[in-house]
C-alpha cells in the first residue's frame, strides 16, 4: 500500500517496524496479561493501530488526548507510546532504516554535515533552556549529524542555550550505525562557524573526519573563485526543514526529553526509509 496522506502507515513501513515492537507481558491499560483466556478481559491494542496513532500524533503536531477515537483511546496511546520510548523501539527503528537506505542506496559518509536548530519549548522540564533568538522564551534544541543528502546519522537534544560546539563531541560519538574505516572511506565533516576554534578542529581530527568549517560568506567566495566547487554545510539545513514538517517537532510540547527525542528519532527513521524507496 502506498501513503495517500502524509499520516499514514504504509504496509511496507509496518513490516519493517512490526519485528521491532516491544513485547510487554502486561498491558500498561489495565494491567491484565496479553495471553488471556478467552473473553477474560479487554484485549490489547493493535501494536499497529498504536504506531499509526503516534505517527499521526507527529504529523499533525495534535494533543495526544485530542486523537480521533478511530484510534482508540487516546490514554492508551500514549501509555504505549512511553513504553516504547524506554524499550529504545524507536532508536532500533531508526537503525533499522539506516541499514536499509545503506543496502538500497548507499550511506554518502564521503561527506557529513552538522548543525542544531532551535524550537520552542513552552512545557518543557528537562533539557530546556532561555532560546536568545525568542527572547530568552524556553527552548530547545535538537543537534543532528547528516550524510551527503541528507539523511539523520546522529542525534542530541539539549536546551537552547547551549552551543553548538559544546555538543560537538558527544553529537560525533552517537553515530547510531559503524562508520566505515576512514583510511579505505575518507569522511569530510561541513560545519559552519559556530564551530570555529580549536577545541572543536581537535574533536573533528581526532575522530578521523577531515574538517570544513566555515561561513556561509566564505563558501559563497569560494564558488566566485571556483565555480565547480559543490557548497556541502546547507544539507544540513534542508534536513531540519524536513523535520520540521513533521508538526509535533516544530514546537515542543513534550515535558520529558526521553519523549521528545523518541519522536524526533521516529522521524529520522520515517527519512531513512522513505530515502531507501521502500515507503
Amino acid at each position: 500500500m502506498k501513503q495517500k496522506n502524509s499520516w499514514e502507515i504504509t504496509d511496507e513501513f509496518w513490516e519493517y517496524a512490526e519485528p521491532l515492537i516491544p513485547k510487554k507481558t502486561r498491558d500498561p491499560d489495565n494491567d491484565i496479561a496479553y495471553q488471556r483466556k478467552p473473553g477474560a478481559g479487554r484485549p490489547p491494542m493493535s501494536p499497529r493501530k498504536v504506531l499509526e496513532a503516534i505517527f499521526f500524533v507527529l504529523r499533525t503536531g495534535i494533543q495526544w488526548k485530542a486523537l480521533p477515537k478511530t484510534f482508540g483511546s487516546s490514554s492508551s496511546v500514549h501509555r504505549y507510546f512511553k513504553f516504547w520510548a524506554e524499550s529504545g523501539f524507536f532508536k532500533a527503528l531508526w537503525a533499522s532504516g539506516l541499514r536499509k537506505y545503506d543496502e538500497i542506496v548507499g550511506i554518502t559518509w564521503e561527506w557529513l554535515s552538522g548543525d542544531g536548530c532551535m524550537t520552542k519549548a513552552p512545557l518543557a522540564q528537562e533539557t530546556v533552556g532561555d532560546n536568545p533568538t525568542d527572547r530568552g522564551k524556553k527552548g530547545s534544541k535538537r543537534h543532528i549529524l547528516v550524510d551527503g543528502i541528507g539523511v539523520p546519522l546522529s542525534l542530541v537534544i539539549t536546551g537552547a542555550n547551549r552551543h553548538d560546539v559544546s555538543q560537538l563531541e558527544i553529537l560525533l560519538d552517537s553515530i547510531i550505525i559503524e562508520r566505515p574505516d576512514i583510511f579505505e572511506e575518507p569522511q569530510n565533516l561541513s560545519l559552519d562557524k559556530g564551530y570555529t576554534g580549536v577545541p572543536a578542529l581537535e574533536a573533528v581530527v581526532l575522530r578521523g573526519f577531515i574538517p570544513h568549517i566555515r561561513s556561509r560568506g566564505e563558501e559563497k567566495n569560494i564558488k566566485e573563485k571556483d565555480p565547480t566547487h559543490k557548497a556541502r554545510r546547507w544539507i544540513v539545513e534542508v534536513t531540519h526543514s524536513w523535520m520540521n514538517r513533521f508538526r509535533k517537532l516544530l514546537v515542543r510540547f513534550e515535558k520529558l526529553t526521553d519523549t521528545y527525542k523518541a519522536l524526533v528519532m521516529f522521524s529520522c527513521a520515517f527519512i531513512a526509509f522513505r530515502k531507501a524507496g521502500v515507503i
